[in-house]
C-alpha cells in the first residue's frame, strides 16, 4: 500500500487481502464489498468522489454485471439509455421536474448552474484554467493538464465564467 497510495482496511487470509474489505485508492474513490487473492471479488461497489458509485459483481478483479448510478441519482442503462442522445436533449433534472417556462433556459444538469470563476471554464469534472491549462476538481484538487486536443475542445464547447 505504501507504494500506491492506496489504503486497505479488511481482512486477510495467507497475508493476501481476502474478505470483506474498504480500499481507498489515491483518487479517493473508495472500494466496499468482497476481496480475493488481493483483488475485488464477489459483490462491492466502487463510490466515486463525484458522489456517483458503480455496484457490481466482481470475478478475479474484473466487472462481469455492474449498474452506474450518476451523483444525482440517474442509473445509467446500456441497453435503454435515451438521456441526452439525439431524440431527447433534456437534462435529468429536466425529465424529473419538467422544463422550465419559454425564456428560461436551463444550462446545466444542475438547476442553478454551479458559479464559475472568472476566466476559467466548467469542463463537467472541474474547472480549466486556460492561461495554466490546469483543470482542479471542484474542491480545488489538481485533476490533470490539459493536452491540445482537450484545451480546444473545453475553450470551443464549455461554459465560461
Amino acid at each position: 500500500m505504501e507504494y500506491t497510495g492506496s489504503k486497505y482496511i479488511g481482512e486477510y487470509v495467507d497475508g493476501r487481502m481476502e474478505g470483506k474489505a474498504k480500499y481507498i485508492l489515491p483518487t479517493e474513490t473508495i472500494y466496499v464489498g468482497e476481496m480475493k487473492d488481493g483483488v475485488f471479488h464477489g459483490e462491492g461497489t466502487l463510490y466515486f468522489p463525484s458522489g456517483s458509485q458503480y455496484d457490481a459483481v466482481w470475478e478475479n478483479g474484473l466487472a462481469i454485471k455492474g449498474t452506474y448510478t450518476f451523483a444525482d441519482g440517474l442509473h445509467y442503462d446500456e441497453k435503454n439509455w435515451h438521456y441526452c442522445d439525439g431524440y431527447d436533449r433534456r437534462f435529468y433534472t429536466e425529465i424529473l421536474n419538467g422544463l422550465k417556462p419559454a425564456g428560461m433556459a436551463q444550462l446545466t444538469n444542475m438547476d442553478p448552474p454551479r458559479k464559475i470563476p472568472k476566466g476559467y471554464y466548467d469542463c463537467g469534472d472541474g474547472f480549466y484554467n486556460p492561461v495554466t491549462r490546469v483543470i482542479k476538481d471542484y474542491r480545488n484538487r489538481f485533476l490533470r493538464n490539459a493536452d491540445d486536443d482537450e484545451h480546444e475542445w473545453i475553450t470551443r464547447t464549455c461554459r465560461k465564467g
